[in-house]
């Protein structure tokens, strides 16, 4: 019988071009290609902008593209009026030497960013003179991962103004057939709709969207765009092959493994779970929601336990219990009890996981066994040395587990999880936190929820296949895809494989056999493919694999690996994290930047302005003062914004300054719908807040927050809350939470809610945010209540704005903001520092 399975195609690239522009057609993309082309997996996507200039003065012309974390630049160019400026890609530290040489003739730094969960950002910003043109051009590669049976095409759009020829092609070529495909998008309409072209046959589609300018227009009369959001291809292939399928071009081949339809191991998972201090709040909460979710996920015949630490260790059970609906009920009462204060004990909680996993009795024969860790912070009760951690869990755990380690937030070191979790057959992620850290957590589960094999070799001849990828692995969960590529010698005719691995209920054997001039053939003469793909693809994944190796690999050992990944980096003229890439500019402007690939973990390093992992070049020729700055190690207070909010149902972020040293306090907010005002005081020696005033009517609550300490007063009656740790208080349906040194949140039921982050460098100051404006009222007021219901930029062609300037509408007076770049206080950004919009004003 034939076997199927769902694969959604997972791409994503988010194309956000040119900073939106103050004069109406100044800087025009008059034309932006997207054209994706995927072979077997494997994507090549190039990213074409034009971009003229339409003033009589020269420009500053934006290229901004997001790109996925696991994707690979390998190339990119700007061409102005003809002339070529390429990227050379180079040895990180020789590429580093020659940029330090830049620097000091006083050229600024290339910077790199990390924008979200999958995405990293590349940025080039490049004068160009009056009625010039620009053509930037970026190419880059990715192998696509399965998860949960599906690949996913995902294209963020967001051009920011009307684009004369807008067009993205994405052609998919499948060998084994296509079984299903379907286009969809957030921002699609009917008239959007008849610009989306679709063409199928047995093997291969062509996607094609290409919008008149009239379609992408929100309506006739306003010359604003609906090209932003999301569009989406899905697809699904037909499987026929037990053992898999192979696929070879030019002596490479890839083998593709995916079995369907296989019973599930039972499962023995303990949960191992911080309830230290700094989990308190939004964290615990969101932990206990996605746990009670889990255990309903859980079947019958799985084994299931849960471990709680912070300075303690506490096991709920002794031993573990069978999922049953009476167990699963009790742990659900548990899990309501789930607290946080104290200290980060994550030595003694792993150990005791795996000594609870050693002496448990009665697990079925053949079974699954892991333990899943998330934490919130850095060990720093009993053993705090991460290394002798990691060798003691290493020690205990004797391949016997697999241990995937979830980092919540960005307090953890994620190089600690991830060598501890690689080193134990697991894998780490990062758990954001954003609303949704539950529906993280349950995403996370459910792909490891149903292992099917486990013990998996896959085996070729050895005489004949040289550098070959992983080809052992721990587990198979259904959902994924096991990936093994190489080169074959020229003399075979054959090309043999075996599989061996262990299902549920018994031990596998399959083979399979590719007649490699058959497999050849197949990818002749298709002009839609692209080179010598599946040689890419087998360069893609090797340095991918030898980059993971090295990270739980000894010194000498992690030398040799990342010697191999830089070989074949300049190679195959990738941009990885041992590589970077030279982008010259034109005589006059900033002469040389450096693009470097980042990683999840350099996410957490202190860093200069701007922080984070985004392939970030700027043109800008700063002044000495501001390159000073991009050299520290801890941000400025003065980088920070007085106040940083987002404009209701525009994705625009505003950064306040407001002059109110000379009033005792200043009227930030009032809604009387909402029962709830905020005011605030500047500080003395400081141009920014010290303290606020967070004031309710019902319940009557009053929450003073300084940087010294909270105090709630309720009834004539008055509690102390210090920073020095975390607590929750509740009074009425309001509660507030602090997290220790961190941020205050007083939440209501149908309110918005008030956040209130503790920055420390240099000085002590407080940045104020609202989440879920959405329940403001047209009522609210105050200088920074006023921008939720009275703030629209204008769409002002009859001033000379440049491309970094706009008129801002407010409560019926208009402001000039300029575009900025300024650091970020609010503990759910991923991204630092914010690009906004800045203005300022008198109370």
């Amino acid at each position: 019988m034939e076997e199927r399975t769902l694969l959604t195609l997972v791409f994503s690239s988010l194309v956000i071009l040119a900073e939106t522009i103050a004069q109406k057609h100044a800087i025009e993309i008059y034309s932006l290609h997207v054209d994706c082309k995927v072979t077997s997996r494997f994507a090549h996507t190039i990213i074409t902008s034009k971009i003229a200039n339409r003033a009589s003065e020269s420009r500053e012309a934006t290229f901004e593209v997001e790109l996925p974390k696991t994707a690979f630049i390998t190339n990119f160019s700007m061409s102005i009026d003809g002339k070529v400026y390429p990227g050379i890609i180079k040895e990180k530290a020789s590429a580093q030497r020659e940029y330090d040489t830049a620097i000091s003739r006083g050229q600024s730094a290339g910077l790199v960013k990390i924008t979200g969960r999958k995405l990293e950002q590349f940025h080039v910003s490049v004068s160009i003179a009056a009625t010039s043109k620009v053509t930037f051009e970026l190419m880059y590669e990715e192998l696509l991962k399965r998860q949960l049976g599906k690949f996913k095409l995902l294209i963020k759009v967001r051009p920011k103004q009307l684009v004369k020829h807008f067009q993205i092609d994405v052609h998919i070529f499948e060998p084994q057939g296509i079984r299903f495909l379907e286009t969809d998008s957030t921002f699609m309409t009917n008239e959007l709709t008849e610009a989306l072209t679709k063409v199928q046959n047995e093997t291969k589609a062509h996607i094609l969207f290409k919008p008149t300018v009239d379609q992408q227009k929100i309506n006739p009369e306003v010359d604003e765009t609906l090209l932003n959001g999301d569009f989406v291809v899905r697809y699904d292939v037909k499987r026929v092959a037990t053992a898999g399928d192979i696929q070879i071009v030019n002596g490479y081949f890839v083998h593709y493994f995916a079995p369907q339809e296989m019973p599930a191991f039972p499962k023995n998972v303990i949960f191992v779970i911080d309830r230290s201090g700094s989990m308190a709040g939004r964290k615990i909460e969101q932990t206990r929601a996605a746990l009670l979710k889990i255990l309903q996920d859980l079947h019958p015949e799985d084994h299931f336990s849960f471990i709680t630490f912070n300075s303690k260790v506490v096991e709920w059970k002794s031993s573990l219990l069978q999922a049953t609906a009476e167990n699963v009920a009790s742990a659900t009462g548990f899990m309501q009890t789930l607290s946080a204060s104290g200290g980060t004990d994550i030595n003694r909680a792993l150990l005791t996981a795996v000594g609870l996993l050693d002496k448990t009795e009665k697990l079925p024969e053949r079974s699954v066994s892991m333990i899943i860790l998330l934490t919130d912070g850095q060990p720093t009760s009993g053993e705090s040395n991460v290394e002798v951690i990691q060798e003691n869990i290493q020690n205990a755990v004797n391949g016997k587990y697999a241990l995937f380690c979830l980092g919540f937030g960005f307090d953890v070191s994620y190089k600690f999880l991830e060598k501890m979790a690689l080193s134990n057959g697991g894998i780490a992620r990062r758990i954001y936190e954003n609303s949704d850290a539950a529906l993280q957590l349950q995403g996370f589960y459910q792909e490891v929820a149903t292992p099917t094999l486990m013990k998996i070799e896959m085996q070729y001849p050895e005489n004949a296949v040289e550098g070959l990828t992983k080809n052992n692995f721990k587990l198979f969960f259904e959902g994924s895809e096991l990936i093994v590529s190489g080169k074959i010698s020229n003399e075979l005719d054959l090309l043999p494989v075996e599989i061996k691995a262990q299902s549920h209920a018994s031990d596998l054997t399959l083979k399979e056999e590719a007649n490699v001039k058959e497999k050849e053939q197949v990818f002749q003469n298709r002009s839609y493919i692209f080179g010598n793909f599946i040689e890419r693809l087998w360069a893609y994944l090797t340095i991918q694999q030898l980059l993971e190796k090295s990270i739980s690999a000894q010194e000498e050992d992690q030398k040799a690996l990342e010697a191999q990944a830089l070989e074949l980096s300049l190679q195959y003229s990738f941009v990885t994290p041992l590589t970077s890439m030279v982008v010259t500019k034109p005589t006059g402007q900033q002469q040389m930047e450096l693009v470097n690939k980042p990683t999840e973990a350099d996410n957490e390093k202190p860093s200069s302005f701007p922080v984070g992992d985004a392939y970030r070049l700027r043109s800008r020729s700063p002044p000495v003062a501001r390159l000073r700055d991009t050299m520290r190690a801890q941000p400025l207070a003065n980088e920070y914004p007085q106040l940083l909010l987002q404009l209701p149902k525009q994705n625009e972020i505003i950064c306040l300054n407001t002059d109110g040293k000379a009033q005792p306090s200043v009227h930030l907010l009032s809604d009387p719908e909402q029962g709830l005002t905020v005011m605030g005081k500047l500080g003395d020696r400081r141009n920014h807040f010290v303290q606020f005033e967070i004031i309710y009517v019902n319940p009557p609550v009053q929450i003073h927050v300084s940087t010294d300490e909270i105090l709630l007063s309720h009834n004539n009656e008055s509690t102390r809350l210090p920073w020095t740790e975390s607590a929750t208080s509740s009074i009425h349906g309001l509660r507030v939470s602090v997290e220790k040194e961190r941020s205050i949140t007083a939440s209501l039921s149908d309110t918005v809610t008030v956040k209130i982050s503790f920055v420390k460098f240099p000085d002590d100051f407080l940045g104020l945010y609202f989440l879920n404006t959405d329940h403001f009222s047209d009522k609210v007021s105050g200088v920074l209540g006023q921008f939720y219901s009275k703030a629209q930029f204008e769409n002002n062609s009859k001033i000379n704005q440049r491309a970094d300037e706009r008129l801002l509408s407010v409560s019926g007076s208009e402001h000039r903001v300029t575009r900025q770049y300024k650091k970020d206080y609010r503990l759910e950004s991923t991204s630092d520092p914010v690009p906004c919009w800045s203005i300022h004003v008198t109370p």
